[in-house]
């Protein structure tokens, strides 16, 4: 398929992720920064006091979007359309390439599920640590409603 993930795709990402340049731990615990990312180009991981430039997050973010939107177009195994593709993107930098492959979420999509269906699936997951989190319950609202209405009014 090919498609390359647009600029309403890294918004999307931005809005949600946000930005730090002083490493934190994330929901669970996990060392992390930047646009939420926990490891650095050269795949060591973040650790406590590490810093970076916002130049660094941003390719740091455009590395690993690259890097899932690949991912993305490989799993999926029907045409789909530059939305539901960047929904997809998003979910996938959110809770991992793993975690969509095994998913009903992809499972529907490769089956041409209806998208009410498919976008149901979004919000199954919005629990980090076994707690529903208010953040990614508004993201998979987001990603869901971008699936099905190729616009991304989050």
């Amino acid at each position: 398929m090919d498609l390359k993930p647009s600029q309403g795709c890294y918004a999307l990402i931005r809005h949600f992720e946000g930005c730090k340049l002083q490493a934190y731990q994330d929901a669970v615990g996990i060392w992390t920064i930047g646009y939420g990312n926990t490891f650095f180009s050269g795949s060591r991981p973040v650790k406590k006091g590490d810093t970076i430039t916002q130049d660094r997050a941003e390719d740091l973010l455009k590395l690993v979007v690259e890097k899932f939107a690949i991912s993305v177009d490989a799993m999926v195994k029907r045409h789909i359309k530059q939305h539901e593709f960047d929904a997809l993107v998003s979910f996938c930098y959110n809770c991992g390439i793993g975690n969509l492959e095994k998913s009903t979420l992809l499972r529907k999509v490769n089956a041409n599920a209806p998208a009410d269906e498919i976008a149901a699936e979004f919000m199954k997951w919005d629990k980090a640590g076994g707690k529903v989190l208010p953040g990614l319950t508004r993201r998979r609202l987001a990603e869901s409603y971008l699936y099905k209405h190729a616009q991304n009014n989050f």
